[in-house]
């Protein structure tokens, strides 16, 4: 039962280009936003999407890959966990952020390939 606990896994389009950042540890870190759209119909038959945003962190070595494979409007699959942390904003707001830490990625389709899905 272990294995299901704080467990996700998502696939969908990457927002916008990650943001590598290099730490002192010779470590990497890397940072982007997944979309998911869901499609369904409304009460007068009509096609809907609604679009779900989730951010997405990677270390070491995921984000590597991520740094060398992975771009803006690329589909990708993550598995990883939900983490939540605090943090002061410029404005001096306490602001909570929940974040997936991805443990693994898998390069989907083509960049800005068109999705067919109903």
């Amino acid at each position: 039962m272990s294995t299901i606990k704080n467990h996700v896994q998502l696939i969908g389009h990457i927002g916008q280009e990650p943001v590598i950042t290099n730490l002192e540890s010779d470590k990497k870190v890397a940072r982007f936003s997944l979309a998911i759209n869901e499609y369904y119909k409304n009460a007068q038959g009509e096609k809907q999407t609604e679009t779900n945003w989730h951010t997405i962190v990677a270390w070491g070595r995921v984000a590597e890959i991520i740094e060398k494979f992975a771009s803006k409007g690329k589909e990708v699959g993550v598995i990883g966990k939900l983490k939540s942390r605090n943090y002061e904003n410029k404005e001096g707001n306490q602001v909570r952020a929940v974040e997936v830490e991805v443990s693994e990625i898998l390069l989907l389709g083509s960049k800005n390939e068109n999705s067919n899905e109903e």
